[in-house]
């Protein structure tokens, strides 16, 4: 499903502080809701899937970047839950772009790393991080 990026934000109960551009804001139930664009997605093991990417790359000193900083810090320190927007561009004709964005409420995040600039964030599937929490459980 193609969403407007205001939409998708909508879909984990945030919105972002900019209707074209936001990165990032915190849901309702407290999550970190991300904006991902698919160029700095990897798999660096079966059932994750990585987003690694850099604060150096967007607009220095733009508010959507430095809510961003803000964000993956409260995320990283207070290991809130990650949540995933994707937003794709597509170029229509020479000189128009068109965003559409989809979620993946399917996979939850954590932050693993983030120094200020560099930050990464692992995803899994809701029934496999269960699966893990029950299996650790068992082997106590």
């Amino acid at each position: 499903m193609h969403l407007s990026l205001v939409d998708a934000f909508g879909k984990f109960g945030s919105k972002p502080s900019n209707r074209l551009r936001g990165l990032s804001a915190i849901a309702a139930d407290g999550a970190l809701v991300l904006n991902c664009s698919p160029a700095y997605f990897g798999h660096p093991e079966q059932g994750v899937l990585r987003y690694e990417d850099r604060l150096s790359r967007e607009v220095p000193g733009t508010k959507c970047t430095e809510l961003l900083g803000r964000h993956l810090t409260l995320a990283r320190d207070g290991a809130l839950p990650v949540r995933m927007i994707v937003t794709s561009i597509s170029i229509v004709g020479e000189q128009k772009r068109s965003a559409s964005c989809h979620v993946r409420s399917d996979l939850i995040g954590k932050v693993v790393k983030f120094d200020g600039d560099h930050f990464i964030v692992d995803f899994t599937r809701q029934e496999d991080s269960r699966k893990v929490t029950t299996a650790a459980r068992r082997s106590r």
